[in-house]
């Protein structure tokens, strides 16, 4: 069907989507922060990157700890920080001392009875500090 010249008359456009951003389009400076962040975080992934540590045994809490053939950490209720921490402590200790007296191997497996922020904690600490 014939359509009627319409030169000169304004035409109806095509709507575009519309945007909304709250204080611009992020500046160079954090757009090259970004990169680097991430071209940093695979380069870690790929065994690139420079790790601080020269040793593998400095990544330890309990270095030099000796864990039995066969042995099985019993199960426990984990501490979630909400809770006396001596309580919980002390119940950890009763219960592993019927499977050991060694200190080095209650202080190794005691990180697996924590979770969220109490792990998170125990994860920071120096070795010195266990």
């Amino acid at each position: 069907m014939p359509q009627p010249n319409t030169a000169g008359a304004s035409q109806p456009r095509p709507l575009q989507p519309l945007h909304f951003s709250v204080g611009g389009p992020p500046s160079i400076v954090e757009g090259r922060e970004k990169l680097d962040l991430i071209e940093e975080r695979l380069k870690a992934v790929k065994g690139f990157g420079y790790y601080p540590f020269v040793d593998m045994t400095d990544l330890c809490l309990v270095p030099d700890v000796v864990i039995p053939p066969k042995f099985k950490v019993p199960d426990f209720d984990r501490y979630k920080g909400t809770t006396c921490p001596k309580n919980h402590l002390k119940m950890y200790c009763r219960k592993m001392g019927a499977y050991s007296r060694d200190k080095r191997l209650l202080m190794h497996f005691f990180k697996d009875n924590l979770v969220g922020a109490a792990v998170i904690w125990y994860t920071n600490l120096e070795a010195s500090r266990v």
